[in-house]
């Protein structure tokens, strides 16, 4: 085994000898003057190091092969880092890609939001993401065109879809008015619809450009670069929650303030913080109206006392009148038996007409207290809005009634003033039970229905009564 290794060691030293030999025959061919022999030529460079020919190859493989490594194949829609070399004079922005290759961002594709100039963006030395949108053919000022914006927006993308699949919000600011709806910017380009802005309607959307508001996603495709948002789901579950906190808060028989927020023909639509009551006509006003405007408008500010509430219907009924000093207090000072008031005629009926003596005070002008002569109809002495004097018989604020009297400011006819009050005097005596029945209060619903039919023919009562007295008399 030895013998064969010094063998091969043998083989090695010859071989290098010779091709010492063979250097040095020419070097003495080309460079050694005449006469000079390969053996001088060797024993004259025995001390100089030379580096062999093939380290030499090696070493420029090596670099060769370093440099080729570092050259990476690039493709549109490759997504890839760089480093920004230049900022150039067009807004442009030169980034070197590795292996000599370089791109150029426009101005356009740099950003989502808006800049005035690309160091606001990047600075020179910054490894940024981009994705290569194409190849470039003039080579000069790099061979890509690449984009930062579109890396950005993809990560928007995600971030949206992650905000949407948790179901939370964002805030964005609404850039301008479209047709049908708003845009606005979240760092991609959103599409709020016309009737998504608002729980009402809204006609004129530019009140809404350059404001900033808390959106829902109603709807992303990343794919199709759509995104659908919406306000007005948002603002109806902060009504919604308004709602049921003032539902609890609500006990019956208090007395809240609220604002008239709407007006119909059968009542006031009262606003108490989060939700609206129902004022009935009739509960705005002691005295009898036609319409909620004649006491109210929008806006107005009133106290009302909370009569029912509903919180499976959400309906509250409310009433005005009710923190109102009733009409009737100190109506007998103000108004006592034997007193003259003026009045309007309120309404006139069958048998008789109401008087508002008062605002919320009214009183009954009994047909038989219309005239000393015999009235078929009320409509023959009095008309509805006309205004008379009156003269108050009897006042019952308990039950809310006045009885007046017409005839009574009049003189009767000669030949008839002893008789009418002898008949009243029989009539009295006889239909006793007349002055007990009530006149209808201001509160019923039925308010004719509230008269018996001994109201409605006293004075035929009292014409029979003295008709018999009166043959009484003859038979004596």
């Amino acid at each position: 085994m030895a013998d064969k290794e010094n063998m091969n060691e043998d083989v090695q030293n010859n071989t290098t000898e010779q091709e010492a030999r063979e250097v040095a025959e020419d070097q003495v061919i080309v460079n050694s003057p005449d006469g000079t022999t390969p053996e001088d030529a060797i024993a004259e460079n025995e001390d100089v190091q030379v580096q062999p020919a093939v380290e030499a190859t090696d070493s420029e493989t090596e670099s060769m092969s370093d440099v080729l490594k570092g050259v990476v194949d690039i493709t549109p829609g490759d997504l890839v880092q760089g480093e920004v070399l230049v900022i150039d004079n067009d807004k442009q922005v030169i980034v070197g890609l590795g292996g000599g290759q370089e791109g150029i961002i426009p101005p356009r594709e740099l950003s989502t939001e808006r800049f005035d100039n690309p160091s606001d963006v990047v600075k020179v030395g910054d490894i940024i993401d981009v994705v290569v949108l194409r190849d470039v053919k003039d080579k000069e000022q790099g061979s890509f065109v690449l984009s930062k914006k579109r890396v950005d927006q993809r990560k928007v993308w995600e971030d949206l879809q992650e905000v949407f699949d948790k179901g939370e919000t964002i805030e964005a600011p609404v850039t301008r008015v479209v047709k049908g709806g708003l845009t606005v910017d979240v760092g991609v380009r959103g599409f709020v619809p016309a009737s998504q802005m608002d729980v009402h309607y809204i006609s004129d959307l530019s009140q809404f450009e350059g404001e900033t508001y808390t959106f829902k996603i109603l709807e992303i495709d990343p794919n199709e670069r759509q995104l659908i948002l919406s306000r007005k789901v948002l603002l109806e579950a902060e009504q919604a929650e308004a709602r049921e906190e003032a539902l609890n808060a609500l006990e019956e028989g208090s007395t809240v303030k609220g604002t008239v927020v709407r007006l119909t023909n059968f009542g006031a639509f009262v606003n108490l913080g989060g939700v609206d009551g129902l004022v009935h006509i009739s509960e705005i006003s002691h005295e009898r109206i036609g319409h909620p405007k004649e006491k109210l408008s929008k806006g107005d500010e009133v106290d009302v006392k909370v009569l029912s509430v509903d919180r499976e219907q959400e309906r509250i009924s409310l009433s005005i009148k009710d923190t109102l000093p009733g009409p009737w207090e100190n109506v007998a000072e103000e108004m006592p038996a034997g007193s003259v008031v003026q009045g309007k005629v309120k309404r006139v009926t069958d048998f008789g007409a109401f008087v508002e003596v008062k605002p919320g005070v009214e009183g009954l002008v009994h047909i038989s207290e219309m005239a000393h002569k015999h009235v078929e109809t009320p409509h023959e002495v009095v008309a509805k809005d006309e205004e008379i004097e009156v003269k108050v018989l009897s006042v019952n604020p308990e039950d809310e009634r006045i009885s007046l009297s017409i005839k009574a400011l009049e003189d009767a006819p000669e030949g008839q003033q002893s008789q009418p009050a002898q008949q009243s005097n029989r009539a009295d005596e006889k239909t006793e039970p007349r002055a007990e029945v009530k006149q209808p209060s201001l509160r019923d619903d039925d308010e004719d229905g509230a008269f018996t039919l001994g109201d409605q023919i006293g004075d035929q009562l009292s014409s029979f009564m003295s008709d018999n007295n009166d043959d009484d008399d003859n038979q004596a």
